[in-house]
């Protein structure tokens, strides 16, 4: 992000104090098209500038503490305690979710799983 993208963000976080607000207007700047609605932030973003900074360097350090101890001067416990808050303020996604009941008898209606298999789906034991 640049210094003054950056600058603008930490001024939107100031003003509006950690209150939830809602963007209503979205130009895409390549082509000057604008679209107008009520648009939910993603929630990274909804996290306060300094929230951010920290998850983005967590990923720069690709999730090493240790080096996150390094580069905020902070302890171990410390890095942990505030991940862990910052983990507390986002939703996750479930990557692997359950099939459902209807795949898994779908799947075996077209003979692409066995029975037993579908049995296994069925019961959550895949």
């Amino acid at each position: 992000m640049s210094p003054k993208k950056l600058q603008d963000w930490q001024t939107l976080t100031d003003l509006t104090q950690g209150r939830a607000f809602v963007v209503e207007q979205i130009r895409l700047t390549e082509s000057d098209i604008a679209i107008k609605g009520a648009f939910d932030l993603p929630q990274l973003a909804q996290l306060t500038c300094e929230d951010q900074v920290f998850v983005a360097a967590f990923l720069r350090s690709h999730g090493s503490i240790k080096e996150m101890e390094q580069v905020f001067g902070i302890s171990y416990p410390t890095v942990k305690a505030r991940l862990n808050r910052i983990a507390g303020q986002l939703d996750f996604v479930e990557v692997n979710p359950q099939p459902l009941r209807s795949d898994a008898l779908e799947r075996l209606s077209r003979g692409e799983i066995s029975a037993e298999d579908a049995i296994k789906e069925l019961e959550g034991r895949s």
